[in-house]
């Protein structure tokens, strides 16, 4: 050994690696993926309401965390893992129940459901994936399962940025969307698979809602009859309550509609929500001068009749830009 290899060697320091500013443009880029991010938390919680104040908190984590984006090409996958965890936060706070009840409707145990409107989708986005029935039957997943099933099967993530996003290994996240797949299978109705990635209603479902408005307008409880399938249900979130079969739904709107205790004169407008036909109730009492919203109807059509009928309160209309009163 030469006495110059007995001399300890000097080690280079580690030359820094630089990490990339996060764009100055932030806010107005973050702002663009506004839309998705809501729709997304919205599948997380089941609440649009509550979905419109967990994607303001995302656009506010986003910003105090900014210097974390360290690519800013990741953009869009980053402000989903922080909407993500904003929803699981939520999930897993004081703030609001979040177990289901008993009832003999997947819709109707879910008391925290509301509609979504469709004016606030995007074009691409599918039927299957923001339909009442696959909202309702994805709120009984626990939270962690239904944030893998979300971003593995909705939004295409893969396993490894699913794992990251909610720091799970990647065996878990297989895992989980196994369960959350097999306990999907047993909550959606039957023929889900018949609608396929349709975006909007049908002609023949648009022609049974004209049918409904005009039947509903006239308290035609004969044509309401040969609108419903003898198996027909109607939910009404969060009460919980259910009626099946045509005679139950029919004794219930019975009263309203017709004799001397009915409520007035009726007025319905159709809408869309969650890619499905609506209709929202007005109603206009003897001697008063306006009609007056009553409620908001979702229809799940079945071969030309309905065969569910989902039934929300009117404090989401504005929301849907519909007016109160007409």
């Amino acid at each position: 050994m030469t006495p110059e290899t007995d001399v300890p060697q000097p080690v280079a320091a580690p030359v820094p690696q630089p990490v990339a500013a996060p764009p100055p443009d932030l806010a107005a880029r973050a702002e663009r993926h506004r839309g998705e991010l809501r729709v997304h938390c919205y599948r997380m919680v089941g609440s649009y309401s509550d979905a419109e104040d967990l994607v303001q908190e995302t656009m506010i984590r986003a910003w105090r965390k900014r210097e974390q984006l360290t690519d800013p090409e990741r953009l869009r996958a980053w402000l989903y893992r922080i909407a993500t965890r904003v929803c699981l936060d939520f999930l897993g706070g004081p703030a609001r129940s979040r177990e289901v009840v008993t009832a003999d409707s997947v819709i109707a145990e879910v008391r925290w459901l509301e509609p979504y409107p469709d004016s606030l989708l995007d074009g691409a986005i599918a039927r299957e994936t923001i339909e009442l029935a696959y909202l309702a039957a994805i709120q009984h997943l626990p939270p962690r399962q239904r944030a893998v099933l979300i971003l593995r099967d909705v939004l295409g993530f893969p396993a490894e940025e699913t794992a990251t996003a909610l720091e799970m290994s990647v065996a878990a996240v297989k895992s989980g969307l196994q369960r959350a797949r097999a306990t999907l299978r047993t909550r959606l109705p039957e023929r889900r698979a018949d609608w396929g990635p349709a975006t909007e209603p049908n002609a023949s479902e648009r022609e049974t809602l004209r049918a409904y408005v005009r039947a509903s307008r006239d308290a035609d409880l004969s044509a309401l009859t040969a609108l419903l399938r003898a198996d027909a249900r109607q939910t009404m979130p969060p009460a919980s309550l259910v009626y099946e079969g045509r005679a139950a739904i029919l004794d219930l709107w019975r009263p309203v509609l017709e004799g001397s205790a009915r409520w007035g004169e009726w007025r319905s407008v159709e809408i869309t929500v969650n890619r499905q036909p609506g209709a929202v109730n007005y109603v206009r009492a003897p001697r008063d001068e306006v009609f007056r919203a009553v409620n908001i109807d979702v229809l799940r059509i079945e071969d030309g009749l309905v065969a569910e009928i989902t039934t929300f309160g009117p404090e989401i209309l504005p929301a849907l830009e519909l007016p109160l009163t007409i």
